[in-house]
């Protein structure tokens, strides 16, 4: 039998918005496996969704190069340890050098990049103190078009429209920003995922009391409901939610070939520090 801590009951707490008891008990049942302990709950009904995709723990800064003709484009996230050193002009200044060389080299692994300005990256280490690392890199020359959206340097948008507009495709990045789809198509989810939540719905569906046949309607309606909110192309346009971004494709003559969304930090656990306890051990020679 696993020990069940409190951590792991605050985790799951803040992954499924259960209660403190609920969370305990489906722990002890799984055996201390969290992602074992969301789908039991979920099929029980005592949970919406599982929220940890949603949770950003670490600092850092999403950048985006792109060429004024709009058909090759660089998006980068560099990471730091504090959201002192994420503000620090010399770190701001690092971070568009990364984008730089990604653009000009048109590089889309970080291990080619790093070595590129490992030399650069190191010198700032020793000036701030922080270690400092390149988490992600999205680099693309196409024939087509690409949309560009950056959020405060917090969200990072790149999406490769064929046909359209310039205006079509920078709109379409802010929804995508807005909106975190997944996939462009519901056909692009895999099957177990599928699988997976047809399985969740039909454990939930059970205790309404109806026949099969009604269950397997009710289970395909929400699958479907399901694709659509994971799709782009299922989801309501951020600018106008009584049209779907298909419908406006379709309306542009445009199809979308693909997108990336950085989200910075998104993903990554951070310590929680509580910094006047640290003082106060200092102080009392702990």
């Amino acid at each position: 039998m696993a020990n069940i801590t409190a951590d792991m009951v605050k985790e799951l707490r803040e992954r499924t918005g259960a209660g403190m008891m609920e969370c305990k008990k489906a722990l002890v049942a799984s055996n201390g496996n969290i992602d074992v302990a969301i789908d039991d709950m979920r099929k029980a009904g005592q949970a919406k969704a599982d929220k940890k995709a949603s949770r950003v723990a670490a600092e850092g800064v999403i950048v985006i190069k792109a060429n004024a003709s709009g058909n090759q484009v660089a998006m980068v996230e560099v990471n730091c340890e504090t959201d002192f050193v994420a503000r620090d002009g010399s770190f701001k200044q690092f971070a568009e050098q990364v984008a730089e060389a990604a653009f000009s080299s048109g590089v889309s692994e970080v291990a080619a990049l790093d070595a590129s300005i490992d030399h650069a990256r190191r010198e700032l280490v020793s000036k701030l103190g922080e270690n400092l690392s390149i988490r992600r890199v999205y680099s693309k020359k196409s024939t087509n078009h690409f949309g560009t959206y950056n959020h405060g340097g917090q969200i990072g948008v790149v999406i490769e429209v064929k046909g359209g507009t310039p205006e079509l495709a920078k709109d379409l990045a802010m929804h995508i920003a807005a909106n975190r789809p997944l996939v462009v198509l519901p056909s692009e989810v895999s099957a177990d995922v599928v699988a997976k939540e047809k399985e969740i719905f039909i454990a939930q569906a059970k205790d309404s009391g109806k026949p099969a046949d009604i269950i397997e309607k009710m289970t395909q309606g929400r699958i479907q409901k399901f694709l659509d909110e994971i799709s782009l192309v299922g989801q309501p346009f951020v600018k106008d939610p009584a049209q779907k971004v298909s419908a406006l494709l379709k309306q542009h003559q445009a199809e979308v070939i693909g997108f990336a969304r950085f989200e910075a930090g998104e993903g990554i656990e951070k310590e929680e520090v509580d910094f006047a306890k640290e003082v106060m051990a200092q102080v009392r020679g702990v």
